[in-house]
């Protein structure tokens, strides 16, 4: 049970699939957000991101080394495909922030 604590291999390949997601979505070239309608397209892509974390966090209730190391990959993988700081910065903090609230009210609504 201890060593499950420490087990992060479904993280990592679930925050895998979402940095893949990003860079398909948002090339690094900078997505076009200069009509209303590319600027829905984006917040639906975000929004269907942000369904899969809280989805994600409520199956599996990530522990708090695991949301950490959630982070660490987002953070990394954006990095190493040569998005700007700023942005990623936003995204890990955005990220993690679902991931937090989704896993706590799952863990509230059991109680």
């Amino acid at each position: 049970m201890l060593l499950d604590w420490f087990s992060t291999k479904h993280i990592d390949e679930f925050a895998d699939s979402i940095v893949a997601e990003l860079l398909r979505r948002f090339p690094q070239s900078g997505a076009d957000l200069s009509t209303e309608k590319s600027a829905e397209k984006a917040m639906k892509t975000l929004d269907r991101i942000f369904s899969r974390i809280g989805a994600f966090a409520a199956e599996h209730r990530p522990n708090l080394y695991q949301k950490a190391c959630f982070g660490n990959r987002i953070e990394w993988a954006l990095k190493e495909a040569g998005y700007p700081a700023p942005f990623v910065q936003v995204v890990t903090q955005k990220f993690l922030a679902y991931m937090a609230i989704a896993s706590a009210a799952r863990t509230s609504a059991r109680s």
